[in-house]
């Protein structure tokens, strides 16, 4: 299980801003921490809860030199039209084979709704160096992340 103090698995992947194009995290390391937001499902209510919640603490995580990004397996489409829906001014990643959420050992299957692989909500927080500083998982798909204990662990990486 990927945990504290483990070297970030590193993925390519769609990354959803204000266009979408191929994102590394390998490129992003090094620019100050990063924090990675697994949410399940795109436009469901605690997915748009939890990302809106960080939208409006964007200026904490920037304030200590983080960047944001919400990870699941929807497709880029509707991440784009979910992050335009919600204001959102954090990129998204699209996971849409899974590759990310089994490299960080969050993969959830939802027989009940016959969805093989979608995105345990968690959170991980890297350092400059790729390394994890903080990791979160929830216990079920409506627990919310602990939002101070997040910026707590990206404020002591500085």
């Amino acid at each position: 299980m990927v945990d504290i103090g483990n070297t970030a698995p590193t993925f390519t992947a769609p990354r959803v801003g204000d266009e979408t194009e191929p994102f590394s995290l390998s490129d992003a390391l090094g620019d100050g921490s990063l924090v990675l937001a697994f949410f399940p499902a795109a436009f469901s209510t605690t997915c748009t809860t939890e990302l809106c919640t960080f939208r409006d603490d964007i200026h904490r995580f920037g304030d200590l030199g983080a960047t944001v990004f919400g990870i699941s397996t929807d497709l880029p489409y509707a991440l784009a039209r979910f992050r335009a829906e919600n204001d959102l001014s954090f990129d998204l990643i699209s996971d849409n084979d899974g590759a990310i959420i089994a490299a960080y050992d969050v993969a959830e299957n939802w027989e009940h709704i016959a969805l093989p692989a979608v995105a345990q909500r968690a959170v991980f927080v890297i350092d400059t160096d790729g390394d994890i500083a903080y990791v979160w998982r929830a216990d079920n798909p409506g627990q919310e992340p602990d939002y101070d204990a997040v910026a707590e662990a990206v404020s002591r990486l500085d």
